[in-house]
């Protein structure tokens, strides 16, 4: 017979495994999502909600929403929503934040980690691409991430 505060822990983990894939699942589908509109043009000051062009923002904002995510519009401000997480427990969809030249230490631009080391985004010529979050451009200017999923 199974004692009572073991059959709680196995209920704690199986919500813990379910929570787990719904949340690979969600980031899945942002990802698929986002990956639609590789080689769409950056602009910055994108408007929200159009999909002819993208800032960095509006992009995540837009990719986010579709899957019932609402997410603030600039960079700034959606660093501030979810969970912290680590650099080295980064998840696929976890929302990836960075200064850019000029403003170092001010967060300024935001990416979806994509898992093995990938970040999609759109940032200056080529628009929305698939970058390695360790090249040194990427990785130098890291300042946080945030868990949305």
């Amino acid at each position: 017979m199974i004692s009572a505060p073991h059959q709680a822990d196995a209920a704690t983990n199986t919500t813990t495994i379910q929570a787990s894939a719904t949340a690979t699942s969600r980031a899945s589908q942002v990802i698929s999502i986002g990956k639609k509109y590789l080689g769409r043009p950056y602009q910055f000051g994108a408007k929200a909600g159009q999909t002819n062009t993208f800032d960095c923002s509006s992009f995540t904002q837009y990719v986010f929403k579709r899957i019932g995510v609402n997410l603030p519009r600039n960079s700034k401000s959606q660093s501030k929503v979810g969970t912290y997480v680590s650099r080295s427990n980064l998840r696929a969809g976890d929302l990836v934040f960075f200064s850019i030249p000029g403003k170092p230490g001010v967060i300024n631009h935001v990416a979806i980690y994509m898992g093995n080391g990938n970040i999609l985004h759109t940032y200056g010529a080529g628009g929305v691409r698939i970058t390695k979050l360790s090249s040194g451009t990427w990785s130098s200017r890291y300042m946080t991430a945030r868990r949305v999923l």
